[in-house]
């Protein structure tokens, strides 16, 4: 009896975004990035990842660069519940456990660096007051056993605190190329540690880490500068948001200058990509590519953009050379297989939010590949 098969679907392989990239002496073989995404599965004392951690990155091994969660560079860093760290030797082990299976599967895979510093709660850390840059509360909630909590005003860090910081964030990328990764991101973006060193609102200092903007940024240069140690060449990408809203870190034309100078400062340092969240959009807008052009001018190193991309608008920014790779969180989430569904012109799942922080494995390892 003949054999009826049904008729292959149709392929796209030309589209930007799935052509090969050279990232910061990394190959990729598409530009189609996952971005960071905390998913709150770390259920255990020791904050170590776990086989959902391994099989939910394993199953997105397809993307041309995976950027883990934010992880935590110390104890003092916490500031969400069921987060992973790389401060231990049983996270290291654990992420290792990681990095093969991605590995195995032909992927690339970065660890984003995290420390949230005064969006923290006394909840996470023993009731000891968290610090910040000044004693200046950032009004943030943080994500706590209890739900979410406002947040308190922290105590100002000490110049022996800073400097400790700044070897926590060495000691992790360390314990990150043990673990077996290709790199890490160092996460200065939102409303964490180093965007409060960069912002003037709630960085007060006069020392030699606040004052003005060069003062302001020194932390996160020591911090690029620590972290590449343990790095040949150019093993540090770094993720920033010029235009993240609310509270004290509404983009104003101010503080837009400051990341103009801090990306040129980048350009001094051995930073293998720029990670940049552009604004948050309303539904059915498009990103605008100017304000990533912005900055796409000032830096001279391999460009990542992220934040309300669909496979049109982010092949257009690569063709338009405004980026050189696109990240996707949300699409990332319902679709592990996101790269065959571009090149095959399949359409996207959506995901369930009700499921984002919950734990186990609904929503996190159990998503359907495209038929």
């Amino acid at each position: 009896m003949p054999t009826h098969l049904s008729t292959p679907p149709p392929t796209d392989l030309s589209q930007p975004l799935l052509q090969g990239l050279d990232l910061g002496g990394l190959r990729l073989p598409n530009r189609v990035v996952m971005a960071p995404t905390t998913r709150a599965r770390a259920t255990n004392s020791a904050l170590a990842p776990t086989e959902l951690h391994a099989v939910h990155y394993g199953q997105r091994a397809g993307a041309g660069l995976i950027v883990t969660e934010g992880t935590w560079v110390s104890e003092r860093a916490i500031g969400f519940i069921d987060v992973p760290g790389i401060y231990s030797e049983e996270q290291v082990a654990g992420w290792r456990r990681v990095t093969d299976v991605v590995h195995a599967l032909g992927g690339r895979i970065v660890q984003q660096l995290w420390h949230t510093g005064a969006a923290s709660h006394p909840d996470h850390l023993g009731g000891e007051t968290p610090f910040g840059p000044s004693a200046v509360n950032p009004r943030e909630r943080s994500f706590t056993e209890q739900g979410f909590k406002e947040t308190v005003t922290p105590r100002e860090m000490t110049l022996a605190e800073v400097e400790r910081t700044v070897e926590e964030f060495r000691a992790a990328s360390y314990n990150a190329r043990r673990a077996g990764f290709d790199g890490v991101e160092i996460g200065a973006l939102g409303v964490f540690l180093l965007a409060q060193f960069l912002n003037p609102g709630l960085n007060r200092r006069t020392d030699a880490y606040g004052g003005d903007r060069a003062r302001r940024r020194r932390l996160l240069l020591d911090v690029v500068g620590a972290a590449s140690d343990a790095w040949p060449g150019r093993g540090v990408g770094v993720r920033l948001s010029p235009y993240w809203d609310g509270g004290f870190f509404a983009p104003d034309a101010s503080t837009l200058a400051d990341f103009d100078e801090l990306v040129t400062a980048l350009n001094d340092r051995p930073v293998a990509y720029l990670h940049l969240r552009g604004p948050d959009l309303a539904a059915g807008d498009a990103p605008d590519l100017g304000v990533f052009a912005r900055y796409r001018r000032r830096f001279a190193g391999p460009v990542i953009v992220n934040n309300g991309f669909g496979q049109d608008s982010a092949n257009a920014a690569v063709a338009a050379d405004v980026a050189d790779a696109v990240s996707f969180a949300t699409h990332f989430v319902a679709n592990p297989d996101l790269v065959s569904r571009f090149a095959l012109g399949r359409e996207l799942a959506a995901g369930d939010p009700a499921t984002y922080y919950r734990g186990g494995a609904e929503g996190y390892v159990d998503q359907p590949a495209a038929g």
